[in-house]
């Protein structure tokens, strides 16, 4: 007979070992960050601003997957810090405009390490993080999708 609560079973839940898994591997960026003066939120945010300079609050909230009651708090540190200016868009003023200071360039030299730190803790392939990054991307897009 079947177990009608199989389902329940933490080794049956695909959430567990995502979360456990983004947990373990947020724990390894902690220290590195912390010589950054950073948090991991407050490093991913900065890592789309050196991919692109100046975003809108909306297009960092979806290149990050957060909401605005989460960036507001975050772009207040990261100004306060001297890494960002907040300002409006001079074309829609309803439109809060982020872009790089100087000093957040700066920053940008001394987080090079960090990828290559994290890369050698994982213990998996090259060939299987970028099976790994396609898989979960495919999990995100779907579960965006439902929302």
């Amino acid at each position: 007979m079947a177990d009608k609560y199989a389902s329940l079973r933490l080794e049956n839940q695909l959430c567990f070992p995502l979360y456990a898994c983004s947990k373990e591997v947020v724990r390894r960026y902690t220290p590195l960050l912390n010589e950054l003066g950073l948090t991991y939120t407050q490093y991913i945010t900065m890592m789309v601003l050196w991919e692109r300079e100046h975003v809108t609050v909306k297009e960092l909230g979806e290149a990050l997957y957060l909401d605005s009651g989460t960036l507001t708090p975050l772009l207040k540190k990261l100004e306060s810090k001297g890494y960002i200016e907040r300002h409006r868009c001079e074309d829609d003023e309803r439109s809060l405009m982020v872009s790089l200071t100087e000093e957040g360039r700066q920053l940008r030299e001394k987080a090079l390490e960090v990828p290559r730190k994290i890369s050698c803790c994982l213990k998996i392939s090259k060939e299987e993080r970028i099976e790994l990054y396609k898989l979960l991307y495919k999990v995100l897009d779907g579960v965006k999708e439902e929302a």
